[in-house]
Parts: structure tokens; sequence; C-alpha cells
């Protein structure tokens, strides 16, 4: 019907469908949907307001409404063991605005990772509500190893004595301490809150430790290795049931969106699939192939290794370019990634040193070990043949196709690492038709 009725928004959907299937997907936090989370998504659920929680809502007609939302609870509940979950926040910020409000007042102290070292803007970021409204202090990363220095980390808190402790991380690559950050919190009387949106799934299996038995609350995202609709949830114990629910509802938003919680209660069944462990290890076993193989090529990368999905490469001490070149040499070859500055970078924050890939996206379409050495080969070759670039004209700010290079046998290397890039896709693609 959108074909006929819109060809504009029809048309755009088509291409933008065409690239995902035709480029490799390394930024970190975006993966592919399966089609039965799709279909709950777009659903005739789209058409009901339901205000408030099962049981309890201010419109009539909530029947099957209630049923959806109890089912994507009772799932998220068995994947992590978690006594209370909340799963009508409208995506990751909310959740954790949400979270602010329940247990903290104005300018509060919060103790949490700094931006420029891995963190995340509702963490403390001064144009972000939590940087407006709450004390921040930021902890960060030891300069020699790239890890949380937990000593330090527990001399801050005894000194700043913060009324939350957040352990979480936006690009930081290894496991974390839960139970070191629960015998922080409880020195000096703190609520420890763990945000998960980027590790959650690979907990969900077992393979990194799950922190909800040490948290007093745990957010997280559904879209990242989950799997499921760009939506966010909730965890904590049954204790703080009460005012976790009025500060979603009606404290940060209204209605929630009942086609998307059947979207998630979909994707939740997936994760309880023996399959979906077999995924996440895989995910990992990608993750430590690609830093592997990207070491050997001489690229620097952070913390010396990977325990879950992501890796931040440092692109110009390693080649001397810089996030901006590399993200469109990279994208003409075929492989989408994201900038993110990382601890101790010396460059600006809009066009820093370091480009943030991760495995998900490539293991949802099967890629493996021998995929991923194939990866890391373009990815360096596509970095070596930009360090030695010319580019037409300096000042061309639409630098989308290979010509604005004035090399032919550069022209001629990004062609061949751009047929290797389309070669994966055709033999792994994301919707299989």
């Amino acid at each position: 019907m959108l074909k006929d009725n819109d060809k504009a928004i029809f048309d755009l959907i088509n291409l933008e469908e065409n690239r995902q299937e035709t480029e490799i997907e390394l930024i970190a936090s975006e993966n592919y949907a399966s089609l039965d989370v799709l279909e709950a998504a777009w659903s005739i659920l789209t058409n009901k307001y339901s205000e408030w929680y099962p049981g309890k809502r201010y419109y009539a007609g909530q029947e099957f409404i209630d049923q959806i939302e109890n089912l994507a609870i009772d799932r998220c509940k068995e994947i992590f063991g978690c006594e209370y979950v909340n799963v009508q926040p409208l995506s990751w910020s909310p959740a954790n605005l949400a979270v602010y409000m329940a247990f903290l007042n104005a300018w509060d102290k919060v103790l949490g990772m700094s931006l420029d070292q891995g963190g995340h803007l509702s963490h403390g970021h001064p144009l972000n509500f939590s940087g407006l409204l709450y004390e921040i202090i930021p902890y960060t990363l030891e300069k020699d190893t790239g890890l949380i220095d937990m000593d330090k980390l527990e001399e801050i808190a005894l000194k700043e004595k913060p009324k939350m402790i957040i352990a979480w991380f936006s690009a930081y690559s290894r496991d974390l301490d839960w139970k070191r950050f629960r015998e922080i919190a409880d020195k000096v009387w703190a609520i420890l809150m763990a945000d998960i949106a980027h590790i959650a799934w690979l907990i969900a299996w077992g393979q990194l430790e799950n922190p909800v038995p040490y948290c007093d609350v745990v957010t997280s995202t559904t879209h990242k290795t989950l799997r499921g609709p760009r939506w966010a949830i909730i965890m904590s114990k049954k204790e703080h049931e009460k005012v976790i629910a009025r500060a979603v509802f009606p404290g940060v938003q209204w209605w929630p969106h009942e086609n998307l919680i059947a979207a998630k209660a979909v994707a939740f069944k997936e994760a309880l699939q023996p399959e979906f462990k077999t995924y996440t290890k895989q995910i990992i076993k990608n993750a430590k192939v690609l830093w592997d193989e990207l070491m050997k090529n001489w690229f620097e990368i952070t913390s010396n290794g990977t325990d879950n999905h992501l890796l931040l490469i440092d692109v110009f001490t390693s080649f001397g370019v810089t996030w901006k070149e590399a993200e469109k040499a990279l994208e003409l070859v075929g492989l989408s990634t994201n900038k993110n500055m990382i601890p101790y970078d010396l460059r600006r924050a809009m066009d820093p040193s370091w480009i943030r890939v991760w495995t998900p996206a490539v293991t949802t379409r099967g890629m493996k070990e021998t995929e991923m050495k194939i990866i890391a080969s373009v990815f360096t070759w596509a970095i070596i043949a930009l360090k030695n670039a010319k580019w037409c004209d300096s000042k061309v700010e639409d630098k989308s196709n290979m010509e604005v290079f004035n090399d032919n046998k550069l022209i001629k290397k990004l062609s061949e690492l751009k047929e290797e890039v389309l070669s994966l896709c055709k033999n792994f693609k994301v919707y299989k038709k």
C-alpha cells in the first residue's frame, strides 16, 4: 500500500534496505531486528492508549494489552532473574532519567564514568539532564592500561560520598567487577546502578557476569545485542518497584507504546532460545579475532584487549589519519563505523583519533572467525589507501564516491575492497530472500 500511497517514502525505505544488505555494519549499537520483531513493532497495537500499568489502566479495552505487557515482563525476569522489571521506558535515556528521579534529589552527587573516558551523555554531560540537574563526579581509566582503577574509584567515592554510583560504559572493552562496585557503594551508602545497554544480552546467556544480584537497579536497551526494538527496560529489587514505577509514569513519560512492548516480548522469547547462546558466544569470539588481526596490522587498540563485543581503534596515532577521513574511506568500501573519543585523546570530540566498532551485527548475519579476518584486512587496506591518498580537491564537501581521489591505483584498490565487502554481504544476507 505504501508504494501506491507514498512512493517517495517507499523508495527511500528500499534504498536504506539495500544499503543495510550491501554494507557491513560495525557501528557499535546497531543490529538487525528479526522479521518477527519487525512485524510486532508495526502491528495494530500502535493504535492503543494504555496509560499506567497492567490491571490499573486509565483507559478501557486493555484485556489483551495487559497480557502482552505481562508476557514481556515475565520473559525478561526469566532471562535476568530480576525481581521487578519495568518494560515501559521509551528509550535508554528516559530509562536512566527515571532512575535518577526515583532515587535522587536535584544536585545530589552521582559518581559515573567520564564521557571522554568511555561514559555516556546520560551519565553526566553538562548539556544533558544528568549534568544539568545533578552534581556529577567523574571517574576515569588508568592512562597506561586503559582499565578502570577500582582502588582510585573507591578513593573518590569515600571522599565525595555520592548518593548514586553508576557502573557502566559506552566505549569500554573489558568486563566490570560488579562485586567490587557493590562493596564500594555499601561503604558510602550509595545506590548502585548498572547501565548494561551494550552488554545485557551477553550477560543473558552467561558470557559475562550478571550485575542484577549486586545492583539496586539495572537499565538496558533492547536493540543492541538483543536484536529487538529500539526500547529500554529497568530492572530492580522488588523493594524499589513503587518509586521506579512512579518515576517512569507519570514522572518521565505518558503512555507506553504497546506495539514496541510486544516487539520486545518477541525479542525476549528469541533470547531464551538455545541458539541465542551460540550467537552470544560467537559475538565475543568474533571480537577477539578482529582485535587480534587489527593488532597484527599495527593498529593501537584501547585496554589491550576485549572481553565483550567492542573495540576502540586508534587510526590517528597508528596511521596518521583522522576519524573523519577514516570514516569516509571505510564507508566507500562498505564498512560502517562511528567515531569515539577515548581516554586522554588529544584531538577534539567532533573529530577524534578513534573509531569504535563491534561484532554483534556481523554475527547476526552468520559471519564467524574467517570473515572477521577478511573484515580486518579490508579495514586495514582502506586505511592504508587513505594514508596514501590525495583528494582531487581538499575543499570537496561530498566525498561520497571514489572519484574524489586523483590516484587511479588508489581508486582501483578501493574498488577491489568494495567487491570483497559485497561478496561477504551476498553470502551473508541480513534478511534472506
